[in-house]
């Protein structure tokens, strides 16, 4: 890819979450110049459940990040599930795609960790820098960004300057203020998620499951309203738990509509649905219940034009089955690394946004029919009966939540294994794309 006198990197990524350091990571292992703006300062935190699924674990691994325990990470084994009065632990599967075990790590610690990595394979990390607005060329294709340096407090410091380069990955997030500015609205057509979480102090904190509550009520238990959602306890392994709840709905209109408090709805859960054995103590030092939106099954697109790629939350990139965003995200840095740099050797303008293209055509290719799927099941779980009946009748049957653990967590083998994963991967491949 040929640069300007004026560029500054070959490429630019606003946002150090996970899909932004793992970009930059792997754009400077091929030997790009990347700039990483972060609007925050390490370390900073982020409201997420802080699970880590095997397919996040094999980005990690992929990526070679340190995962030692000494430095706050810790390993599960699976998942323990409630529901319907009755409980069962679920080991993670046993696959050649991904590892056989999960992890968790605050967000606060991992996001630090993987801008660090970035940092280390050769990325320039600028922190309390401000991304506002796109430059354009005189076609209109995006050549790099304006930004603002802040100071602590995140109040603009100095003057706006032009940064520039020939791609620019936008990993901002949820709101993706990058993206708007481009002309990239949110789809309603797609599911969107709520979920609040607060730190809690247990003797269980290095408890070897991740714990996962089916019967999310909005008030007594049997008595009340079931909700499309689960309640969670994920171990840090640092004496807290990550506690909180998920619930969802199939357009941002329907969850609108729902007008659910949702912090309010976390105290209910605790009080009239506490999970026994935990001991849970609220840290008032690690802050009071938080929440966040999660945009679900490709929200806004394009994931590439005018140079321009979407990576992470920016993209609508959580999964509809279980509000997992991390691992997808890291995906999404590696798959748009490898079209970044191809480009980079490609003769032509035309020939470099084919290349770059590439990017969008393989994230649909892995994720579209599995997020389809996705929204089909986030229909079916938004009546309450049907959810009854799936509790009730699915719980059970060991069997059956063998498949409903590879299907929600999105572990199974693509290729091959045993019926549980064939089944999977069939129905990700006729179904629609997202």
């Amino acid at each position: 890819m040929r640069r300007a006198i004026r560029d500054d990197a070959d490429v630019i990524v606003v946002g150090a979450g996970p899909a932004g350091s793992s970009t930059a990571h792997w754009c400077a292992a091929a030997g790009l110049d990347v700039l990483l703006l972060e609007k925050g300062e390490f370390p900073r935190d982020k409201i997420c459940g802080d699970g880590l699924t095997p397919r996040a674990v094999a980005e990690l691994v992929r990526m070679g990040v340190p995962t030692r325990q000494e430095d706050g990470w810790i390993r599960n084994r699976g998942l323990r599930v409630h529901g319907g009065g009755r409980s069962y632990e679920l080991d993670w599967p046993a696959l050649t795609t991904y590892p056989g075990y999960g992890m968790a790590r605050t967000r606060m610690g991992l996001d630090h960790t993987l801008a660090q990595h970035a940092q280390a394979s050769g990325a320039k990390l600028l922190q309390r820098t401000k991304v506002t607005g796109p430059l354009r060329d005189d076609d209109g294709r995006v050549v790099g960004v304006t930004a603002q340096p802040l100071d602590a407090r995140g109040r603009a410091e100095g003057p706006v300057k032009e940064l520039r380069a020939p791609v620019v990955v936008a990993a901002d997030g949820v709101s993706s203020r990058f993206a708007l500015s481009v002309g990239r609205e949110r789809r309603d057509d797609r599911p969107m998620g709520t979920a609040v979480r607060a730190y809690y102090r247990t003797p269980r904190h290095d408890d070897p499951f991740m714990e996962s509550h089916l019967e999310l009520w909005d008030g007594e238990p049997g008595r009340s309203n079931l909700l499309p959602g689960y309640g969670w306890i994920f171990p840090l392994g640092d004496g807290t738990v990550n506690v909180g709840l998920g619930s969802v709905s199939s357009t941002p209109a329907r969850q609108s509509a729902a007008g659910i408090d949702y912090r309010r709805l976390m105290e209910t859960w605790l009080e009239k649905s506490a999970p026994e054995g935990w001991d849970l103590v609220h840290e008032p030092e690690r802050g009071p219940i938080r929440g966040a939106a999660l945009p679900m099954g490709y929200n806004r697109g394009p994931l590439y034009a005018d140079g321009v790629l979407l990576a992470g939350d920016s993209a609508g990139m959580v999964s509809p089955f279980n509000g997992e965003g991390i691992a997808y995200g890291l995906q999404a840095g590696r798959v748009a690394a490898e079209a970044i740099s191809q480009a980079r050797h490609r003769a032509s303008d035309e020939a470099r946004e084919a290349t770059l293209a590439t990017y969008a055509d393989r994230m649909r290719a892995d994720l579209g029919g599995y997020y389809t799927l996705g929204r089909w099941f986030v229909r079916l779980i938004e009546h309450p009966e049907i959810m009854r009946v799936c509790v009730r009748y699915g719980l059970p049957r060991k069997v059956v939540m063998q498949f409903t653990l590879k299907l929600l967590s999105d572990c199974y083998e693509p290729h091959g294994g045993d019926w549980v994963d064939r089944v999977i991967a069939g129905l990700t491949r006729v179904v629609p794309s997202a």
